[in-house]
């Protein structure tokens, strides 16, 4: 009888450790198989890190990116589309390729250069008496009336072409702080602020387009506080050479700044229910 329990025992043992194998197996197998798209601009490609992948030419694609961070950090396989310059119509365009039925993960951030954020930046750091307030304005106008309907465009492509992936809308964050260290950038106090009240509106504008096609928002806004140009540990360059790497996240920004809130809120989605994205 003792041997027989003594065999009952192994064999459960046995089948126990099987068992677990196989599960361990499978969700090994399922982290493999996730398929992640990154769409989107310099900030998603990872302009300001100072790092590029060499055949990624004008589109400045870094290995210090939170795309590439956070597919390293999930074991999905990566395809790295976002690029420098890129606006709404170019994503839609060229980027989308990679999309289809078996995409599981999106991040996209794009809208920016749409809104000519750039040049608004540019005419802004120009020295004294030039101001940047009509520029400011024209970069409001086109974020509220312009901008909502060409996002609304991409985003409903991009469901149409991945209609099972977990969404995630990334947007920017403010780059002022109200000081003055870059002697050869002059921003003045008044501008920042204005630029930031950009960026809160461009904020609010992506994020509520996001909702509206059942995507997520990452809002990167407070994570960057105490982080913006001219504090003392900044996540975003200030005036830079070459001048591609100016008001753009460092490589501080982009692995402390975005690469936790991105990660965070693709774990928290479902894939069975892209709907649900917006909850």
């Amino acid at each position: 009888m003792s041997r027989n329990l003594s065999r009952t025992l192994r064999v459960g043992v046995v089948s126990a450790m099987a068992a677990a194998l196989t599960l361990t197996g499978t969700a090994q197998a399922g982290a493999a198989a996730s398929r992640y798209t990154a769409l989107g601009d310099s900030y998603s490609s990872g302009v300001g890190t100072r790092s590029y992948y060499s055949d990624s030419g004008s589109c400045y694609r870094s290995p210090y990116a939170y795309p590439v961070l956070v597919a390293q950090r999930s074991g999905a396989t990566l395809t790295f589309a976002a690029c420098s310059g890129a606006r709404v119509a170019d994503v839609r365009n060229t980027q989308l390729g990679s999309l289809g039925s078996t995409t599981t993960h999106v991040t996209v951030s794009v809208g920016g250069n749409d809104a000519g954020f750039a040049k608004v930046i540019e005419a802004c750091a120009r020295p004294w008496p030039y101001t940047c307030w009509n520029e400011i304005d024209n970069a409001n106008t086109i974020i509220r009336d312009t901008l909502p309907g060409r996002l609304d465009s991409l985003y409903t492509a991009i469901r149409n072409r991945a209609p099972s992936a977990r969404v995630v809308v990334v947007g920017y964050p403010r780059l002022f702080n109200g000081e003055e260290c870059n002697l050869a950038a002059r921003i003045s106090p008044g501008e920042q602020a204005e630029l930031n009240e950009t960026a809160d509106l461009l904020a609010t504008t992506i994020a509520g387009r996001a909702a509206a096609h059942g995507f997520a928002f990452v809002d990167p806004r407070s994570a960057f506080t105490g982080h913006a140009v001219c504090d003392d540990v900044e996540w975003v360059n200030g005036l830079s050479n070459p001048i591609l790497e100016s008001y753009h996240p460092n490589r501080a920004g982009q692995a402390n700044g975005y690469t936790p809130l991105v990660a965070n809120r693709l774990g928290a989605l479902t894939t069975a229910d892209p709907v649900a994205a917006s909850s």
